[in-house]
């Protein structure tokens, strides 16, 4: 049998992104801290500063840090950890305070898609409830939720800045017990950044999202969209199965 071929080295930029990571986990450098420039970057690890901007470009991807130019790159806040699920809890969980700015509020008729997941007619009457979610001040996410008509009348006089979920268990009797979603990778688009604080062409985490009731009835569904330099997903399954 001829010999492997040996695998190649990870490019320079891979190594220098590596150690800034590990840095940035280990908390040596503080959120907000100024990083050194590509120039002093490609001093320390003799590199040219192409080289140094590809590493700092793979950090800020990953949402470790963030860039303000001219004043230069930046270690960004640690991210929350989400699961599935209530975001109002999901940040409660992580010691913060969850708040909610109503950007639309309007009953429309349901695409197909919508009809599909929450078992409607295509045309059939929804409440869509449009929302800047943050965690204490921090904006993290755009949720855009479709309701039943049907199912929740008069929810839109009611007050939408805070759970809905525990809207939905307190004003109509309907309790989420089952949330399940498809995650997508995206960039967010220039309306998104300016609604989130967000430099153009943030990356960005979009959620397709239902929620079910105790009886297997999808009572909402959801588009959201989360600023990945401010959320991760973190996801449990059984693989006994």
């Amino acid at each position: 049998m001829p010999p492997r071929p040996s695998p190649r080295p990870a490019p320079r930029y891979v190594g220098i992104a590596d150690e800034l990571r590990e840095r940035v986990l280990r908390e040596e450098l503080a959120p907000h801290t100024l990083l050194p420039s590509e120039r002093e970057l490609g001093e320390t690890f003799g590199v040219s500063r192409m080289t140094a901007r590809q590493a700092l470009t793979v950090l800020a991807n990953e949402g470790y840090v963030y860039r303000r130019p001219p004043r230069g790159t930046f270690v960004a806040e640690k991210r929350h950890v989400f699961r599935v699920g209530s975001f109002s809890r999901e940040v409660e969980r992580g010691g913060r305070v969850p708040t909610a700015v109503v950007l639309s509020a309007t009953v429309a008729e349901a695409d197909v898609e919508t009809a599909a997941a929450l078992d409607i007619e295509a045309g059939d009457p929804v409440h869509l409830v449009r929302r800047r979610r943050s965690a204490d001040r921090d904006a993290i996410a755009l949720e855009s939720s479709a309701f039943p008509v049907a199912l929740t009348p008069g929810l839109l006089e009611r007050d939408l800045t805070g759970s809905l979920w525990e809207l939905l268990a307190d004003a109509y009797g309907t309790v989420v017990t089952t949330a399940r979603a498809t995650l997508a990778s995206v960039v967010l688009d220039d309306e998104s950044c300016a609604l989130l604080d967000a430099v153009a062409a943030t990356p960005g985490t979009r959620l397709v999202r239902a929620a079910l009731d105790a009886d297997g009835r999808c009572v909402e569904l959801a588009r959201d969209l989360y600023r990945s330099d401010r959320a991760v997903f973190e996801v449990e399954a059984d693989v006994t199965r």
